[in-house]
C-alpha cells in the first residue's frame, strides 16, 4: 500500500518510515480475517470430504438394504456342452438339460464366378426377413423389406460389402475354393423366425432365394432351425443358442448337443455377499478413520484437528457408532453386527470374522439378510442395521441435513469474511491518503521553519558582528 514519496526531505523526518509503521498497525484487522477465512476454507475442505466419504458409505449401506444383493447365486455345468451363469433372481437348486440340437441360421450359396472382381450386373435386390411355413413364406410384421442397389460396376466383392452394411437381417462372406469365387448369405439370426427370402432383377437375380420355390439361383446349404432341448424333462424350443429367459436368473448357452444329460447346479454365492459386507465395512472404516483425524487433538503434536470440538461432526460420529453397534429386533436369530462377525475394535473401526461371517451365511442366510436389510416403513424400529444407516445418511446429506446446512452456513461466514477484508481494504487506502498528506503538510511546514531558524541566526550573527 505504501507509495513513492519524497516527504522528509525537506524536514529530515523519516515519513515513509512512519506512514508504513502506522498503516501496520491498522491492517492487524485484515490480517486477522484473513486468517479467519483460510480457516473457514479448510472447515469447508473437510466437510466436504465427509459428505463424500458418508455418501460412498450409504451406497454400501443401500446395496446391503436390497434384495437381489442376497439372492446373488453362482452356477455350474457338468457338461461343457452347456455353459451356464446365475443373474439376479436364480434360485439354488439342480437342473438337468439334455440337448438334441442347436438353433441354426439359413444359408444360402451363389452360383461360382471366375473370382471376387467379376462384375455382376446392375439390378436391384430385395431382403426380407421372416419364417417359413404351409403357408409359404411369412415376413416378419415390424420388419420392412429392404432393397440394396448394385451398379454395373459392382464387383462380387462390392456386392458383398454392401450387403454387410445394409443391416437388411442377413450378412453376406465370399468362398473360394476350386471351382471360383462364390457368395453365401445367412441370417443374422438362427432361428425358425429368421428365415430370409430374396429377389431382384438384372445382375441382383444372382441372389434370389425363396425357401418355397422348387429351383432358385442360390442354392440353400443349411436351413434355419431352432434348438432343441429338454430342461428337467420339459421339452423346450428356443430360436436362439442363449436361452436368458428360460429358468429364471439362469443365461443359458448352448454350445454343442450333448451326448448325455448336463448337470447343472445353482447355489448362493457366500462370496459375493461376503465382499458385499467387506465394502460396507471397508466405506464404514474410512468415514470412521476421517471423523477421528478431523475431531482429535494430538498430544505429540500439540495439533488440533480442523474439526476438533465442531458440534456437527461429533454428533456424527457419535450416531454412526451408536447405528453400528446398536441391536435390531430384524432378525430372530442375530440382534447386532457383531453377531454375525462384524465388530466395533478400540479405534472405531470395525473388523470382520469370516469364519463366523461364513457360519452365519452358510446356516442362516435368511436371518442375516433380515438384520440388514429388513424395512418395515410403518415401524422404522424394525429395521435392519443397514437400512437404518442408508436412511441416517440420506437425512444428513438432505438439502436441510446436517452437513449441508453446516456447509452452507460456512460458505455464508467465507462470503461474509471476504466482504469485510474489502470494506476494510478500501477503509485503509483512505487512511494511508490520509497519514501522508497529513506528513507532507507537517514535512512542508517543518522545512519553512527550518529556513527561518536558518535566516534568524544568520541575522542575529551579522548584528552581533556589526556591533562589536
Amino acid at each position: 500500500m505504501a507509495s513513492v514519496s519524497s516527504a522528509g526531505i525537506g524536514s529530515g523526518l523519516d515519513v515513509e518510515s512512519i506512514v508504513t509503521k502506522l498503516m501496520s498497525i491498522e491492517q492487524r484487522p485484515v490480517a486477522q480475517l484473513k486468517t479467519q477465512a483460510s480457516t473457514i476454507q479448510t472447515k469447508i475442505s473437510a466437510f466436504g470430504q465427509l459428505q463424500s466419504a458418508l455418501s460412498t458409505f450409504r451406497d454400501a449401506a443401500s446395496s446391503l438394504g436390497r434384495l437381489n444383493t442376497w439372492g446373488a447365486a453362482t452356477a455350474a455345468s457338468s457338461d461343457t456342452s452347456v455353459r451356464v451363469t446365475a443373474t439376479e433372481g436364480a434360485v439354488a437348486g439342480n437342473y438337468a438339460v439334455s440337448v438334441q440340437s442347436l438353433a441354426a441360421a439359413q444359408s444360402a450359396v451363389t452360383r461360382s464366378f471366375d473370382s471376387a472382381d467379376d462384375l455382376v450386373g446392375a439390378g436391384t435386390l430385395r431382403v426380407e426377413i421372416g419364417s417359413f411355413g404351409q403357408a409359404g413364406f411369412a415376413p416378419q410384421p415390424n420388419l420392412d423389406a429392404m432393397n440394396i442397389d448394385i451398379s454395373a460396376t459392382d464387383t462380387l466383392t462390392t456386392v458383398r460389402n454392401k450387403i454387410n452394411a445394409a443391416g437388411a437381417g442377413v450378412s453376406a462372406i465370399i468362398v473360394n475354393d476350386a471351382t471360383g469365387a462364390r457368395i453365401i448369405i445367412s441370417s443374422t439370426n438362427p432361428g425358425t423366425g429368421s428365415v430370409f427370402r430374396t429377389s431382384g432383377d438384372g445382375g441382383a437375380a444372382e441372389f434370389g432365394f425363396d425357401p418355397g420355390a422348387e429351383v432358385n439361383a442360390m442354392t440353400q446349404t443349411q436351413p434355419a432351425a431352432d434348438a432343441q432341448l429338454t430342461i428337467n424333462g420339459l421339452a423346450v424350443t428356443s430360436p436362439s443358442n442363449t436361452l436368458s429367459d428360460v429358468v429364471q436368473g439362469l443365461t443359458i448357452n448352448l454350445m454343442a448337443p450333448t451326448t448325455g444329460t448336463a448337470q447343472i447346479s445353482v447355489v448362493q454365492d457366500n462370496d459375493a455377499l461376503k465382499k458385499s459386507v467387506t465394502t460396507f465395512v471397508e466405506s464404514y472404516n474410512a468415514l470412521a478413520t476421517m471423523l477421528r483425524t478431523q475431531t482429535k487433538y494430538d498430544e505429540a503434536t500439540k495439533t488440533a484437528g480442523t474439526l476438533q470440538g465442531d458440534s456437527t461432526a461429533v454428533a456424527l460420529q457419535r450416531q454412526l457408532r451408536n447405528l453400528v453397534t446398536g441391536s435390531s429386533p430384524a432378525s430372530s436369530v442375530y440382534s447386532t453386527l457383531n453377531s454375525v462377525g462384524v465388530a466395533m475394535q478400540a479405534d472405531g473401526t470395525l473388523k470382520v470374522d469370516n469364519a463366523k461371517l461364513t457360519t452365519a451365511l452358510n446356516t442362516n442366510l435368511g436371518e442375516v439378510r433380515r438384520l440388514f436389510s429388513a424395512s418395515n416403513t410403518s415401524d422404522p424400529s424394525q429395521n435392519g442395521v443397514a437400512t437404518r444407516l442408508r436412511l441416517f445418511a440420506d437425512q444428513v446429506l438432505a438439502t436441510e441435513g446436517a452437513l449441508t446446512t453446516k456447509t452452507a452456513g460456512l460458505n455464508t461466514s467465507l462470503s461474509m469474511n471476504r466482504k469485510r477484508q474489502d470494506e476494510l481494504t478500501d477503509r485503509l487506502a483512505l487512511t494511508e491518503s490520509r497519514l501522508r498528506a497529513q506528513y507532507t503538510s507537517l514535512d512542508t511546514n517543518m522545512a519553512k521553519m527550518s529556513a527561518l531558524n536558518s535566516y534568524i541566526t544568520n541575522q542575529v550573527a551579522a548584528w552581533n558582528k556589526s556591533g562589536s
